[in-house]
């Protein structure tokens, strides 16, 4: 059997390679090509175009991008008919995908799309585009099945395969000793995000934060998990400014950080679902260019009053949202030390984050598996 798939950032790289390894337990000689990350490559895929080329968000953002990935796309997808996969499947990154999808699901190829868009969210019209463009959708929101059935769209909630992979208790004086922190006292985790334009939005603000808490927590110590050496380049040039803080870079390793710290600081995004699922107290902040955000505050296009993706889980609030003009360090520290100062509220999100845990165990990656082959009708086992 052979697969075509797309996957737009390290999020996606995740969710594709568990994917494929399920699949291949079930079909060994099944072959996986397309956009691609380092863990899809080590699951076997064949790289048509490195997944960073996909990773840049923003209405306004993705403009000086788009002719590479207009040629991207366009590149793919002849590629796809030329050869087609039995089934094609698209991982997020919807504004890409949609359309590829819909291109080749014209040709007569079967396409699957793992990350159910945001429709219910903002920008509803695009649910009959999707419509369009798949056969199935696979959903890691519980709620999600039954709004795409509204529109009569085939969907499966399958979970997300994070909660699988991270234990419900979490080693932290472990995670410290790894990352060579063990003899630091009070640990804060800064992920200013896995792309480009995700860090130089926030890290500015993000390290003044920093600077704002050393300055009442002088014994405090920071950590960095960095994305890629492009992100690190961004946030090496903005930690210049800031000598005087205790702060250590990692490549990598956000899971470790994750588990290693008492709070973190974070970009909006899969790393909050993350957090949530080490159980660590969150300050989530999102930023866009300031023509994205009018674009999209004047046209209405938001219908939640949640972005982060460990509150929309959770169905309320659990994490304090910074966006745009409120992304300021002073408001953003008051909220990062109230946390270290009171290990009791710490203690109390701790366990309502695990009773999300319990609920989001779904062994997606199989489940998500059985419904891209159920979508072929092919048996479950090679012997069926």
């Amino acid at each position: 059997m052979h697969f075509g798939i797309v996957a737009g950032e390290a999020s996606g790289d995740m969710l594709a390679a568990g994917l494929i390894a399920e699949i291949k337990k079930i079909h060994p000689d099944a072959t996986f090509e397309g956009i691609a990350g380092p863990l899809m490559i080590e699951q076997g895929c064949k790289v048509l175009h490195p997944l960073e080329k996909l990773s840049v968000f923003g209405l306004v953002e993705v403009l000086k991008d788009l002719p590479e990935l207009l040629a991207i796309r366009k590149d793919v997808r002849k590629h796809f008919i030329a050869n087609p996969p039995d089934v094609f499947i698209g991982i997020d990154a919807p504004d890409f995908n949609f359309s590829l999808e819909e291109q080749l699901k014209q040709q007569g190829i079967k396409v699957a799309h793992y990350v159910a868009p945001t429709v219910w969210a903002w920008r509803e019209y695009r649910v009959h585009k999707v419509k369009r463009a798949v056969d199935l959708l696979l959903c890691i929101f519980p709620f999600e099945e039954k709004y795409f059935a509204k529109f009569d769209m085939p969907a499966v909630y399958v979970g997300h395969p994070l909660a699988e992979s991270i234990p419900f208790e979490i080693d932290q004086k472990k995670a410290r000793e790894k990352l060579g922190l063990s003899k630091v006292e009070n640990l804060v985790a800064i992920l200013p995000g896995s792309r480009k334009s995700e860090v130089a939005m926030l890290g500015d603000a993000f390290l003044e934060t920093a600077h704002i808490c050393l300055q009442s927590h002088p014994r405090l110590h920071f950590v960095v998990p960095m994305a890629t050496q492009k992100t690190r380049m961004i946030f090496e040039k903005q930690l210049a400014k800031h000598p005087e803080l205790p702060i250590t870079l990692v490549d990598g390793q956000s899971d470790v950080v994750l588990a290693a710290c008492d709070v973190t600081l974070m970009a909006s995004g899969t790393a909050t679902l993350e957090a949530l699922l080490y159980k660590r107290p969150m300050v989530i902040a999102y930023k866009v260019s300031g023509l994205t955000y009018w674009l999209v505050k004047t046209l209405k296009l938001m219908k939640i009053s949640s972005f982060a993706m460990a509150n929309l889980i959770a169905g309320k609030k659990i994490a304090p949202e910074f966006i745009q003009h409120d992304v300021v360090p002073k408001k953003m520290a008051k909220v990062v030390m109230n946390y270290l100062d009171n290990p009791e509220e710490r203690r109390g999100l701790q366990i309502a984050f695990l009773e999300i845990h319990f609920k989001m165990r779904q062994n997606s990656s199989e489940k998500a598996a059985k419904a891209v082959l159920d979508l072929l009708e092919l048996p479950l086992s090679q012997n069926a």
